[in-house]
């Protein structure tokens, strides 16, 4: 999968550390930018395909990511 998405996210203007907060409501701040951002599906996909971690990628949080990824293997 390409990266040449992550030229055009809304996360390149904030800082690295509000996509990885360490509390809800870090987590809640991250989510509402990544809502008006262009290559969301793109960061989701990657975040996914790539079983990254931690962070808040696509708009979803590490909790979430995982219950997608169960989901899918069900």
């Amino acid at each position: 999968m390409s990266e040449s998405w992550m030229a055009y996210g809304k996360c390149v203007e904030e800082s690295p550390d509000v996509f990885f907060p360490s509390d809800g409501l870090g987590v809640e701040k991250a989510k509402r930018i990544c809502q008006e951002c262009m290559v969301q599906e793109a960061c989701l996909a990657y975040a996914l395909c790539n079983r990254i971690k931690h962070g808040v990628w696509g708009g979803r949080s590490e909790r979430q990511r995982r219950r997608m990824l169960r989901r899918a293997a069900a």
